[in-house]
């Protein structure tokens, strides 16, 4: 893949040494480091009439090609009554060579010699001895300066570079992943470090079906849309397996700003999304990718930041026994302050409320019951510490009396590979002790001795009584 921006390489002196006439022809320009695959064209400006060895003295005069427009950049070179040429003291050397390949593009200048690269030197030779521009969209290879008949120029290969982060909540450090609840705004950073000469920077940006984009948030930092860049939302381009696909934003910025750009200066671009019920949950989560193009038909490589979000389950069951499950208990789930209770719609996180006061109800979507198995699953959650507290207990088992701590901890990593296990969290109830009854059978029990009691008692009374009688 091509890298990022359209730079000009150089123009190029090529001479004769010592020497005050030339030969046609006898000059080369080698180019060193060269990218294969990378086409690299010469134009020559100037010719070179002779040159002084000893005193480094040059006379060019320009050819007929380019000679109507060199007459015109009179901030960096100037004409005598004879035609020839002279360099302005402190002309910016690279920007005359990036409004000259600017010409010579727009104005379909023949051209002395075009080659691809097949390996990492390319050479043209047989050129008349000059000065000359040598063009590609990679990085520049050298400044203007004089040189041998034979010069060898070193393509430097430097490409702008383009990276994104995302923000993890929890401490605000920006890196390459974050962790999120649904429904929770994430926010996202691009850095593009541009090079010098930089031309038709576009980002492209793609955003997975899990992330809604807030468009209003796109922005670049320090600088005015609509006069040094401008954003277009949903537009086709080629995704990352090289198929049509759309992306959420391009940022286009202005030539006349690129223009202004020095080696390493950064542009930093800031935007928004909100993590969505499509997001997935788990592995291998919610990607955002970014890539620069320049030159109008270079790229750098994708980069990606993933947002991650995580489920969890809960398991009720009583007396220890975990094969003896049950449905019907209630639950709700705070966060790690217990300030606010989370809803749910549909299995799935749907947002924070206060808790209520004692005695009012839960918000809609906040209790959650066990099925007929026993479990709870709920979806969607941020990495973090939460508590379960049990609203009701199932009929015949006593509530908790204090909260469950629950921590979901996400995906964990083993040399580069993620692994990742729903998290479950086991609650036990313990049913109530059995306690005497008090009526029924018992009571007829106590009834029936009582009476026997009471009738041996009453015989006993009569007998002493007559035996008293008897013993007068």
């Amino acid at each position: 893949m091509k890298k990022i921006f359209s730079i000009l390489l150089v123009v190029v002196m090529l001479m004769a040494m010592s020497t005050t006439a030339f030969a046609a022809g006898n000059g080369s320009i080698t180019i060193d480091n060269a990218v294969i695959g990378e086409t690299y064209t010469i134009y020559q400006l100037l010719d070179l009439e002779s040159y002084n060895s000893d005193s480094g003295a040059y006379a060019y005069k320009a050819t007929s090609t380019w000679e109507s427009w060199l007459r015109t950049q009179t901030t960096y070179l100037s004409f005598d009554a004879q035609g020839y040429v002279t360099w302005v003291d402190g002309a910016d050397a690279a920007t005359f060579a990036k409004l000259a390949k600017e010409y010579a593009t727009t104005n379909s200048i023949e051209n002395q010699g075009t080659k691809a690269a097949d390996n990492t030197t390319v050479k043209f030779t047989g050129l008349d001895l000059g000065y000359y521009l040598v063009d590609t969209t990679l990085g520049t290879l050298c400044s203007l300066d004089t040189t041998d008949p034979d010069v060898t120029i070193k393509e430097k290969n430097e490409e702008p570079l383009i990276e994104k982060e995302v923000e993890e909540n929890s401490n605000g450090v920006y890196g390459d992943s974050d962790d999120a609840n649904m429904t929770q705004t994430v926010k996202f950073k691009t850095i593009v470090t541009a090079k010098e000469g930089a031309e038709a920077y576009i980002v492209h940006d793609i955003l997975s079906d899990g992330l809604t984009l807030d468009e209003d948030s796109v922005s670049v930092v320090g600088l005015a849309k609509g006069t040094h860049y401008t954003v277009e939302f949903s537009k086709l381009c080629t995704g990352k397996d090289g198929n049509t696909a759309v992306c959420d934003f391009h940022i286009i910025f202005a030539q006349s700003y690129l223009d202004t750009l020095k080696d390493n200066d950064q542009i930093i671009i800031t935007y928004s999304a909100t993590l969505n019920e499509n997001a997935i949950v788990g592995l291998p989560g919610n990607p955002n990718d970014t890539r620069l193009q320049y030159s109008t038909d270079n790229w750098t490589e994708w980069d990606e930041t993933i947002t991650y979000t995580w489920d969890m389950g809960i398991l009720k069951y009583g007396n220890g026994n975990e094969a003896n499950v049950l449905k019907d208990a209630k639950f709700v789930l705070l966060n790690k302050e217990k300030t606010q209770v989370a809803t749910f719609a549909n299995g799935k996180f749907a947002g924070w409320a206060n808790i209520p006061a004692e005695g009012t109800e839960w918000p809609t979507g906040a209790e959650l019951t066990t099925g007929s198995d026993g479990k709870i699953s709920v979806s969607g959650l941020d990495a973090d510490t939460y508590y379960l507290r049990e609203t009701k207990a199932p009929d015949g088992y006593n509530k908790l009396a204090s909260d469950v701590e629950v921590k979901i901890t996400g995906a964990t990593e083993n040399v580069g590979t993620l692994s990742y296990t729903t998290h479950e969290e086991k609650v036990n109830n313990q049913s109530g002790t059995v306690l005497p009854t008090t009526g029924a059978g018992g009571t007829i029990m106590f009834i029936t001795i009582g009476s026997l009691l009471a009738m041996v008692a009453v015989v006993f009374m009569v007998t002493r009584k007559k035996m008293s009688i008897y013993e007068r």
